[in-house]
């Protein structure tokens, strides 16, 4: 592996180069209709639009089912196939596969999109009680689902075995290669989770099995790794934007970077119990180690953050940046892929914050069918995961083109336009939910039986949703710009700094402890302001068992 990953992308063939922008291209079209059901769904909640709760509910499960997992999940695959392609440089291993593993999703996409556009309302976890009058379109929707599985398997094979080729040539592997050997993995065991969630339902629905019995159960394990996944993906694509973009490599050294990409593997997995909050026939004794373990999601991200900041920083004060934060300004913030990338940053610490309030084994039950869950999950799904995804595809397209971006200009104030909206969306989402205001409800004014306040919140709710859809949608469009024949060419991108003098020994790096000291005392004021709002309530309610 040698030269700028640009450069290495730029010289892939051109068969190799179409799957990589089909699959991009498809993913930003998902993306874009996910968002434009996510919208409906926002100004519907908030009163502005008058839907019918049935299409509601089908806006919903569209959104849910497309930005979920198609959209994060197909892009997560376009990216790790570029990114294997190039940590050799000569192309895709096992090429076939790759596409096989396209053509599944695809076809999945249609079977879960067109079983979601009409008849019984399934919503995105496919629940087979939810069918029992219409067996039929759970089994297109259960298909979708597995052949979405049988890709995840397909196409990380495909990743690895280019991988292990770039590895024979290089005799080892970079802290890059060993991240995505460890992501395709995940991926894969994603997709053999998927089917083993989805089958029995399948079965059942074509007569050759009887109704699933521990659907919901299976169904929180494979969401937590779902859910969590996409976190390891974003930490990946860190890295790279860290070296692309700005020329800088971890200062604690390769083998260390691989520790805590390893870390992933052993502390997502075990921590699936607290999504089994809700379970009303859960011992004690397990929600109180579902607590405990879960404390450990957040280690490896926020391992991986301390990293990439003293990282940047120690880099940023050799090339003579000052002050506290006066380093800050030296990063090449007049990339798109950088600026989205320093945004995501700052919306996982807002996550990170919040999410540490659901894995109270108390608040869970309180919380977890209300708006609090919509709230924080945008500033993962949206702020963090979203926001890096196009900025790994910022740089990834324009390699694989030779076409720029379409306003770049404008589309580099887009992350911050976003995080603007998400802040006023999660800000009075999570509100709502200490407040009570539920979240599987489409009218939330229950005809003018509820509290004024939820009102007022919902249209918080829908305005900031409308500024960050807006935000995205500019920011994916400039990005897809660059999939179109006809576009100039690919603008040189900032200096990068591989030409300054190493960080001294010793060099101070606060920020980033500093950060993470912030995000704990987020992490602790957010769980006591829950506690005391939830002890003035005059009645305790405990959810329905739905889980996240």
């Amino acid at each position: 592996m040698s030269g700028p990953l640009r450069d290495r992308l730029a010289t892939l063939s051109p068969v190799d180069r179409r799957l990589l922008l089909a699959m991009s291209g498809v993913a930003l079209l998902v993306l874009l209709g996910g968002i434009t059901g996510g919208v409906g769904v926002a100004l519907a909640r908030a009163g502005w639009i008058d839907l019918l709760p049935e299409a509601g509910y089908r806006l919903l499960t569209l959104h849910g089912v497309g930005i979920f997992f198609y959209w994060l999940f197909l892009v997560q695959a376009a990216i790790l196939l570029a990114l294997a392609a190039g940590e050799g440089g000569h192309g895709l291993a096992w090429r076939a596969l790759g596409w096989a593993g396209f053509l599944l999703i695809l076809t999945g996409m249609a079977f879960s999109l067109g079983a979601s556009s009409g008849g019984t309302l399934l919503l995105y976890d496919g629940n087979p009680q939810l069918a029992a009058n219409e067996p039929g379109r759970l089994a297109a929707f259960n298909a979708g689902y597995i052949l979405l599985g049988l890709g995840l398997i397909a196409i990380p094979a495909a990743g690895v075995a280019t991988l292990l080729a770039a590895v024979r040539r290089a005799c080892e592997f970079s802290a890059v290669g060993f991240a995505l050997f460890a992501w395709a993995g995940f991926l894969m065991v994603s997709g053999f989770a998927m089917v083993y969630v989805f089958l029995p339902g399948l079965l059942w629905a074509l007569g050759l099995g009887g109704m699933p019995t521990s659907h919901g159960t299976n169904w929180h394990i494979v969401f937590h790794n779902m859910h969590y996944l996409p976190l390891m993906a974003t930490v990946v694509v860190w890295y790279v934007l860290m070296q692309e973009v700005v020329g800088v490599k971890s200062v604690f050294g390769a083998r260390f970077s691989k520790l805590v990409f390893a870390a992933y593997l052993v502390f997502v997995p075990p921590t699936s119990l607290y999504h089994m909050f809700l379970e009303p026939d859960l011992p004690g004794a397990v929600r109180i180690a579902g607590s405990l373990l879960s404390l450990f999601v957040s280690v490896p991200t926020l391992t991986a953050f301390l990293i990439i900041v003293a990282s940047l920083e120690m880099h940023a004060r050799a090339r003579g940046g000052r002050g506290l934060f006066g380093w800050i300004r030296t990063l090449p913030w007049r990339e798109p892929a950088m600026a989205a990338a320093g945004f995501a940053v700052v919306n996982m610490a807002f996550g990170l914050v919040l999410a540490f309030v659901l894995i109270q084994a108390d608040l869970a039950p309180l919380l977890s069918d209300t708006f609090f869950v919509p709230g924080y999950f945008h500033f993962f799904t949206v702020g963090t995961v979203s926001l890096s995804f196009l900025a790994a595809l910022a740089l990834i397209l324009p390699a694989l083109t030779g076409r720029g971006l379409a306003l770049p200009g404008v589309a580099r104030f887009m992350p911050h336009l976003a995080t603007l909206g998400l802040l006023a969306f999660g800000g009075a989402g999570v509100a709502a939910g200490y407040l009570g205001v539920p979240r599987r409800v489409i009218d939330a004014g229950y005809g003018g039986e509820a509290p004024a306040l939820w009102a007022t919140l919902m249209g918080g709710v829908a305005a900031g949703g409308l500024v960050m859809a807006l935000a995205l949608v500019v920011f994916a469009l400039s990005v897809a710009a660059s999939l179109l024949p006809g576009r100039a060419k690919a603008v040189a991108m900032s200096p990068r700094w591989d030409g300054i003098a190493p960080p001294r020994a010793g060099a101070a790096a606060l920020v980033g402890p500093l950060g993470v000291l912030v995000i704990v005392i987020g992490m602790y004021g957010a769980t006591a302001t829950g506690f005391e709002l939830m002890r003035a309530l005059p009645v305790e309610a405990v959810g329905a068992g739905h889980g996240h």
